[in-house]
């Protein structure tokens, strides 16, 4: 893991239904104890859209960022996406819905949905149709639920402890979610291999909707 990064400060966000936004994280030194909402010190301004357990971390992977970089011509350093983990070594974006992690010696989290880019995110990175850009590109990075607390540091080694059979990852169904994805995430959840956040049941109906299928 490269960096573990929290708030710096809350910015004014007026243009948001909370007012401030704490999307500026910057990497912090030393030991960060995780909790069931995220790194110690940290703050979640906007818990309907960005927070609670279901997406108490944010990680993006130094490969997406690196991409981002050679595009945007300039550095983008940890943080700067509103991460709360910049990794390497493993994909963010190409984790499989419902997949564990272990990072360092005791924490453990489970990947739970795509980054999906907003207003805010858009202000924040200062480019023009930002949201567009991020989202053709698909590189979204994952949310992530703590399964276990503890604490991280930077240089801390991530390894998989768990992979669901059904195969969907977060950076699939961000960008190409389709009927059988919608069934097939139904039966894994069914079956006990994930937990789905709540937020997925209205995305499957937006999905069958978009094909005329149902459920």
């Amino acid at each position: 893991m490269i960096a573990v990064c929290r708030v710096h400060q809350l910015l004014e966000d007026d243009q948001g239904r909370v007012g401030v936004t704490a999307i500026d994280k910057r990497p912090v030194e030393g030991p960060v104890k995780v909790h069931k909402l995220g790194l110690h010190g940290d703050v979640q301004a906007n818990r309907v859209h960005h927070g609670g357990e279901d997406q108490a971390l944010y990680a993006y992977s130094q490969a997406d960022a690196d991409y981002w970089q050679e595009q945007l011509q300039r550095e983008l350093p940890p943080g700067i996406f509103g991460e709360n983990l910049r990794v390497s070594g493993i994909d963010a974006t190409g984790a499989v819905i419902g997949e564990r992690w272990k990072i360092g010696l005791d924490v453990e989290v489970e990947v739970t949905s795509p980054r999906v880019p907003c207003d805010t995110f858009q202000r924040r990175m200062g480019e023009p149709q930002w949201i567009r850009r991020f989202t053709e590109a698909g590189r979204v990075g994952t949310y992530l639920r703590v399964v276990k607390t503890g604490t991280i540091e930077a240089g801390d080694h991530i390894h998989r402890l768990f992979v669901p059979r059904h195969g969907i990852t977060v950076g699939k169904w961000f960008s190409d979610p389709t009927p059988e994805d919608v069934q097939t995430l139904l039966d894994a959840e069914a079956d006990g291999e994930i937990r789905l956040q709540p937020e997925y049941r209205e995305e499957f109906e937006k999905v069958m909707r978009r094909f005329g299928a149902t459920i």
